[in-house]
């Protein structure tokens, strides 16, 4: 499974939740590869990723990119990351 994780530059915000995210698939045992992206090269990495980490201001800025974009409003709560790894692979 691929996860990417989108902040607005890539570097800061992603990062952290790239962390949390590969924990989280870590828990519940996924075989996952989590990679950051900006806003600005998201819509073209997500052709190739399962999955979409991102704030709700960016999940709008996005759109529809073919998989699922679940918005994480939190990135430093383990917790809710985990949750929305757990339901978007059901």
């Amino acid at each position: 499974m691929k996860i990417l994780a989108v902040c607005g530059m890539g570097i800061g915000t992603s990062v952290l939740l790239k962390a949390n995210a590969e924990k989280a698939a870590q828990d519940l045992g996924l075989d996952a590869e989590v990679e950051v992206a900006d806003i600005g090269t998201a819509r073209g990495a997500s052709a190739t990723a399962d999955l979409v980490l991102t704030s709700g201001e960016l999940a709008d800025e996005l759109g529809d990119v073919g998989v699922p974009v679940t918005v994480i409003t939190n990135f430093v709560d383990a917790e809710e990351i985990r949750r929305a790894i757990a339901e978007a692979v059901g």
